[in-house]
């Protein structure tokens, strides 16, 4: 046990860390990321140019930054995990500086001394053998190139970001970028684009490569083990923070450098909260516990749901509505085929809930399901927990999460036995050529499964709290 909790202590450390590890060796090759590049610069108007520029450093409190996340089109498009670049993608060759080239990296170069402080950075010498770029060139150079904006047909970008420091004494910083940009933006005239390149990135993300489908499968299979250790290890007197943890821990133990989005760890009340998580109650007999939780792995994100029984067996209730939610979801899944809309999912899975909450007496028109269930059944997944994509037609090579979900705070205008009952069932679903390819189907889902998973001994339960 010893060892067990040395391991703990120093998975929690390396949430301090601000870079990110050089000793990863199953990333993302560098040839993927020139390959998107040549998939943008296909989607491309002719005599067009793309510029995308790296997200912000967040400013925690006081001198103390949030670990820092790559924007995830510009890590798609680089392969950098560093703040403070850009990127510049030119349709056709452009003579730059000498040389013949369709685009253009401007990054933080190397500072031994800030280096000491914060971690290596790459540097431009090592970007053009690891990222692959031509030309690349430190940041603070940008503001003194010869780009003509002007001479394009159109400037594709985004304006993502409202708010970013300006560092007064590094003129390569992020904000000294886009400053300079837009500064020759406007005094050239430039016609300048801020939506299409969104339209762009959002078609191409949808579909996954088949290199980052073995980042999300190892994302999804390390976020189901780790569910599957809360199940057992869940028990009365828990805190809502304490299953978190359980979970998180999994999370890194496994090798994930995040999770993927803020875990939703909500019990009793809390379960009927969307997108609860302050995660401070204290868990008590009968609650159920809904836990919506997803590691991150070199940029890719699981989002997976489920929803246990505090003490290790549903009430009769609780197991009605669970039921209800299973039902949906199984219908949504089912509607997962090539050719069919995004919302038919959604579709499938809502004609379930309002049937049953009539057939229980919990609405009596169809249309008054939505105050229970009144949420969307599924986005895309992939760098982003919240991937972008076109809302049209399912396509093989597309992640969606099918997600539906029933939550009856107190208060509500049905049969009191029904109160603070909040499920919610999630699964990350692939869709390929013929039947839907369930991602994380590893975790038991109804509810004898839960039931009796939950009865099995986790090491974690050795630990007192």
């Amino acid at each position: 046990m010893r060892n067990f909790f040395i391991f703990f202590l120093l998975s929690l450390s390396a949430f301090g860390q601000k870079q990110v590890s050089l000793y990863d060796i199953d990333m993302l090759p560098k040839e993927f990321h020139a390959g998107r590049r040549d998939a943008l610069r296909a989607r491309m108007p002719e005599n067009s140019v793309v510029v995308v520029f790296s997200n912000p450093e967040q400013l925690r409190s006081n001198d103390v930054y949030f670990q820092y996340h790559q924007d995830p089109d510009f890590y798609y498009l680089t392969g950098l995990r560093e703040p403070n670049a850009a990127v510049i993608i030119f349709k056709e060759n452009q003579e730059i500086s000498g040389e013949n080239v369709n685009e253009i990296l401007f990054m933080q170069n190397r500072n031994p001394f800030l280096e000491r402080w914060n971690g290596k950075r790459m540097g431009v010498d090592s970007a053009k053998v690891k990222l692959g770029f031509k030309l690349v060139y430190p940041g603070y150079d940008f503001p003194d190139m010869k780009i003509e904006f002007s001479k394009f047909a159109s400037v594709l970008w985004m304006n993502k970001f409202k708010a970013y420091e300006d560092n007064v004494m590094d003129r390569g910083d992020l904000h000294s970028l886009v400053k300079h940009f837009k500064i020759r933006m406007e005094i050239t005239n430039a016609k300048s684009d801020s939506s299409t390149l969104r339209q762009h990135m959002a078609a191409l993300r949808e579909i996954k490569m088949p290199e980052e489908m073995i980042l999300l499968r190892k994302a999804i299979k390390l976020s189901c083990d780790a569910h599957i250790e809360l199940i057992k290890a869940l028990e009365g007197g828990m805190t809502e923070y304490q299953a978190q943890a359980i979970i998180e821990f999994m999370f890194r133990k496994a090798g994930a450098e995040y999770t993927g989005y803020p875990s939703i760890v909500g019990g009793g009340e809390n379960s009927c909260i969307l997108h609860y998580n302050t995660n401070r109650k204290r868990l008590v007999k009968n609650d159920l516990l809904v836990v919506d939780a997803g590691a991150e792995y070199h940029g890719y994100t699981a989002d997976i749901t489920r929803t246990l029984p505090v003490n290790g067996k549903f009430t009769s209730a609780q197991r009605i509505i669970y039921n209800i939610v299973l039902e949906a979801q199984l219908a949504g899944i089912k509607a997962c085929i090539p050719g069919n809309e995004f919302r038919d999912p959604h579709k499938a899975a809502l004609e379930v809930i309002e049937t049953r909450l009539l057939e229980q007496g919990i609405i009596s028109n169809k249309k008054d399901a939505i105050r229970y269930f009144f949420h969307g059944t599924s986005h895309y997944l992939g760098l982003d927990v919240h991937d972008p994509g076109t809302y049209g037609k399912l396509t093989p090579g597309q992640i969606i999460t099918v997600e539906p979900g029933i939550y009856i705070s107190a208060g509500s205008d049905c049969d009191p036995k029904w109160w603070n009952i909040g499920v919610r069932i999630e699964d990350d679903i692939l869709i390929t050529a013929t039947q839907p390819e369930n991602l994380s189907s590893f975790v038991p889902k109804t509810a004898d499964e839960i039931e009796n998973l939950m009865k099995k001994e986790s090491v974690l339960n050795l630990m007192k709290y």
